[in-house]
């Protein structure tokens, strides 16, 4: 594990240098309100099982979780995209269910499940989750920060992510993937105190988390909010956009410079709003928002990264060239990050990652 001692120093010499060179980087150029030419891209779950040599590293670890503790293993997963296709950005290879891991509750993944976590529904098991032995859990996680710092190209930005508190708040309660968030809605609408509780711990946690990311080397920090779309209007505003404008003001004040992207997919028209109260650097849009829309009310107010279909992937050739283009016609006139409006999936033919890896380099030349 890298000592705490070393990223606290390495926190304290963050020099304008640093800044400088980073800055030289397009997909952070982008993120600080630039527009480019070709634009940057990277994609979501861009490290993952549509790769031949990621399954033949997975084959090396035990669990799931095994993976995102080894340094080694998740620094060389992370690392395998950016080798064939050349992205803008890497992000590091994680999971956002480590924090509730690192809060003492207990995460599992089984072989090709999805996670199962022991349920957190009322105030004794909200009191058994602890704050203070965090990094004793997850502190590997800083290493990898550290080593990919170290071993990406010199162009390409590393992007630090967590999930958002709502989002994570869904697993822990309903202890695995839900449909409908029952338990987590329930528990909100019927005891709000409790669950504003659960949503304080996963904010402090969250920050401190990412600050020590940002400390190790991450460039950029991403929060995944995935399910911030099944909440109605004002609990959005309590549950996805006051815990995200806490988490960015926190790390904003503390890093300076370091640019923060949202993704509260499914927020429909209330992305706007989510915008301007949490005053992200750039927003990722999922395949919902409409690109006319986007370019017209959202790019305004800040760099915007999406939103391909990932099916389109799948599909390949003529399908994904009208949609790639489209996108980028749309867009590219303003700070844009080229990317999927979810997770690249499994059954995705790499060749067709290449393809569109093509059609974006080609853009503007």
């Amino acid at each position: 594990m890298i000592c705490i001692a070393y990223i606290e120093k390495r926190s304290e010499n963050l020099s304008k240098k640093d800044h400088e060179l980073a800055a030289e980087k397009k997909f952070l150029r982008v993120l600080n309100g630039a527009s480019e030419k070709t634009p940057p891209f990277w994609l979501m779950r861009q490290a993952g099982r549509y790769l031949p040599e990621y399954r033949a590293i997975r084959e090396k670890t035990g669990t799931f979780l095994d993976l995102c503790y080894s340094p080694e293993m998740s620094t060389e997963v992370t690392l395998q995209p950016i080798r064939r296709f050349g992205m803008d950005a890497a992000i590091l290879f994680a999971d956002i269910l480590l924090v509730p891991d690192g809060l003492g509750q207990k995460v599992e993944f089984g072989v090709g499940e999805g996670p199962v976590l022991e349920p957190v529904r009322d105030a004794r098991a909200l009191a058994a989750l602890d704050q203070k032995n965090i990094d004793a859990k997850i502190g590997s996680v800083y290493e990898t920060v550290a080593r990919l710092s170290k071993a990406l190209p010199p162009e390409t930005a590393l992007i630090g992510f967590a999930g958002a508190p709502w989002t994570v708040a869904t697993y822990m309660v309903e202890g695995k993937r839900s449909r409908d968030f029952a338990e987590a809605k329930k528990w909100a609408y019927t005891a709000p105190d409790e669950f504003q509780y659960l949503i304080n711990i996963l904010v402090d946690a969250t920050i401190h988390y990412l600050g020590r990311q940002i400390e190790a080397g991450a460039e950029a920090i991403q929060l995944f909010d995935t399910w911030a779309g099944t909440l109605p209007e004002t609990e959005f505003r309590k549950w996805c956009i006051e815990p995200t404008r806490q988490i960015i003001d926190s790390l904003r004040a503390k890093y300076p410079g370091v640019p923060m992207i949202g993704f509260p997919r499914g927020a429909g028209v209330l992305l706007k709003e989510f915008v301007e109260e949490t005053k992200v650097d750039c927003v990722s849009l999922d395949t919902a928002v409409p690109l006319e829309w986007a370019r017209d009310i959202i790019q305004p107010l800040c760099a915007v990264q999406g939103n391909l279909d990932p099916l389109m992937l799948v599909a390949g050739g003529e399908a994904l060239k009208t949609a790639t283009l489209r996108i980028l016609e749309t867009l590219s006139a303003g700070p844009f990050v080229f990317n999927l409006g979810h997770g690249i999936i499994p059954q995705t033919p790499p060749e067709h990652v290449g393809e569109l890896a093509d059609i974006i380099g080609s853009w503007g030349n």
